[in-house]
């Protein structure tokens, strides 16, 4: 009786309401993102590309006494995954789907398709819809609207689009147009991108409209946009108090080699500087925002943690004494000099040079190069380059001049240096290093047969561009785990800066080290690690077979059989650097 009881209580209770079934067929659902008050949902649906094939890195060196493989990554112009993007309304119980050929500017080729006018003829006359990515959906504190961060997939738009939740409709807040690609802090690039809603009707983000990456609002309501900072200078890091009425900042504005933190009223106006370290200040607030947390490192000081109250005027507490041992003490590490040099074309370059407290006859020296390209060496904390810091300590200890430059495409000067490099890698980055190579015989009257380079990743491509097209400047170079052909690196990075090769084959002609080993005619020593999953050991492998089918006879390459991109072993790191000094003695001091 319980039993028939209970069954007929549970029978007659309200049914609760069956979840709406959305069909993703062969998809993927990625992106889920609720509004505040649960009303929508947000997501996008996936599919893989097919067809697309995946370099392998061969492992030499195993317990089995086999070669194995590892799955490597796919190459610039591979295929890229299709994602379409939907709003789903709980209310309504309709899925809205988030179009793209409504958006202004959706049609719009780049640039360079003008040098390729039979290829792209009927692109030109009838341009399609670019196929985009929507970088992240931000919705208001109530959740009466939304505002959708769209990328163009090759990267020359960024659109900020506004969903009104009553219209159901997408309006445009901000459009940021870049030749070269989008990038910058807080913009969408390597860094991410930084926004957030101040009230429900007023949204901030940064932008490199002027050429620096700075803080905006638009009010979704008027439309109004404004900007919160300005100068020739970058918003690298921004946050929004918890009361809203300010935001804490990082900036170069005191120095492009200088991390400051600031507080700025969250509708413009003057800013407090809070830090004041000369270096790098990185900022961590405290949950009631009454201290901060400071990691900071000047150029020969490394990283340590200082306790400060977050107002101006405060003095810093040094928490932490461990990144330093007594060994490490004991050696006078140069404060390298933080110089800037004009370039022909007018602009100053930043560097670091580190002097000889006694020159080498003949006065010799060495450019090194910083990898990555987007990336900032020339300043005043102490640099994720450490080892090559200690190294170039050493070869000033040995009677060299030492330069590092922030060439172009480097991190930290804003867009147009950033973008500097598009289209022609190893043309103004290079023409900067021998701006860099003639001010070291002006200024300190070193030997201009005696100019050496090395640098490794990026700086290893500079290294080979260098010896290869601008071989009577420099006499020697180690280039280290180098791209030789950008047509073998991966998609996000190579894309941006060269666009496709299938699409874009002049700029990788112009950019690719292979084709201008004919230039060869200075000493080059190339050490690659054979399980390097970031540059492929196949980039000097490659290289190899053509010096060879070239006749060269001035050059050697140390592979690193168990290494990948970053070596692990000291064993390999000091093979490396014995055979870069062994290199410069030879060929700089003869």
């Amino acid at each position: 009786e319980k039993k028939d009881a209970a069954d007929s209580y549970n029978k007659n209770l309200p049914r609760a309401k069956e979840l709406r079934q959305i069909p993703i067929g062969d998809r993927t659902v990625q992106g889920l993102n609720i509004s505040p008050d649960g009303r929508f949902v947000s997501y996008r649906l996936t599919r893989t590309a097919i067809d697309t094939k995946t370099t392998i890195v061969p492992t030499y060196v195993t317990e089995t006494g086999f070669t194995t493989e590892i799955s490597g990554r796919t190459k610039v112009g591979a295929p890229q995954n299709s994602s379409e993007y939907f709003i789903y309304d709980r209310e309504k119980d309709t899925v809205l789907t988030i179009k793209a050929d409504s958006i202004r500017g959706i049609h719009d080729l780049p640039d360079y398709v003008k040098d390729y006018p039979a290829k792209f003829e009927q692109k030109i006359k009838n341009p399609p819809v670019r196929p985009i990515t929507v970088a992240n959906v931000s919705w208001s504190p109530k959740g009466s609207h939304a505002i959708i961060d769209i990328h163009s997939q090759d990267n020359k738009d960024r659109w900020l689009m506004l969903f009104d939740t009553s219209a159901e409709k997408l309006k445009l807040m901000d459009r940021q147009r870049d030749e070269a690609w989008i990038g910058g802090p807080g913009t969408g690039g390597f860094g991410g991108t930084n926004s957030g809603w101040i009230s429900e009707n007023v949204f901030w983000f940064q932008s490199e409209a002027t050429g620096y990456s700075h803080l905006y609002t638009v009010n979704v309501a008027t439309g109004e946009k404004k900007q919160l900072t300005s100068g020739n200078y970058e918003v690298q890091q921004a946050q929004l108090s918890r009361d809203k009425k300010s935001f804490y900042i990082t900036t170069n504005e005191v120095h492009p080699g200088e991390q400051q933190f600031y507080r700025l009223p969250v509708n413009g106006g003057k800013t407090e500087r809070i830090t004041t370290m000369t270096g790098a200040n990185q900022v961590t607030i405290s949950p009631d925002e009454k201290y901060i947390a400071i990691l900071y490192s000047y150029s020969n000081k490394p990283w340590e943690l200082f306790l400060q109250e977050g107002k101006p005027g405060a003095k810093p507490e040094q928490i932490t004494t461990n990144a330093m041992s007594d060994e490490f003490r004991s050696y006078p590490w140069r404060d390298p000099e933080l110089i800037t040099f004009t370039a022909r074309d007018g602009v100053q370059v930043y560097a670091r040079v580190y002097k000889p407290s006694t020159p080498a006859a003949g006065k010799p020296s060495v450019l090194f190069v910083h990898g990555a390209g987007y990336l900032q060496n020339a300043h005043k904390w102490w640099s994720s380059y450490f080892r090559e810091y200690m190294f170039n300590n050493l070869l000033a200890d040995n009677g060299y001049y030492v330069m590092d430059i922030d060439y172009r495409g480097s991190a930290g000067y804003g867009r147009d240096w950033r973008t500097g490099i598009y289209r022609h890698m190893g043309g103004k980055d290079l023409d900067d290093h021998i701006d860099a190579a003639n001010y070291l015989v002006k200024t300190y009257g070193v030997d201009p047969k005696r100019i050496g380079m090395y640098g490794g990743s990026y700086g290893g491509f500079m290294t080979l561009m260098a010896l290869f097209t601008a071989p009577d400047v420099f006499a020697a170079g180690a280039a280290l785990r180098p791209v030789t052909d950008w047509a073998n690196y991966n998609h996000g990075y190579t894309s941006n800066i060269l666009n496709e090769p299938y699409n874009d084959s002049l700029a990788y002609k112009k950019s690719s080290p292979i084709y201008f080993a004919p230039g060869l005619k200075s000493h080059l020593l190339i050490c690659h690690g054979m399980v390097d999953v970031n540059v492929h050991f196949q980039d000097a492998v490659k290289l190899t077979q053509r010096l060879i089918e070239l006749g060269k006879d001035n050059w050697e390459i140390a592979p690193y059989p168990m290494e990948d991109h970053g070596f692990v072993e000291p064993s390999s790191w000091t093979d490396e650097y014995k055979r870069i000094f062994k290199l410069f003695e030879a060929e700089l001091k003869k």
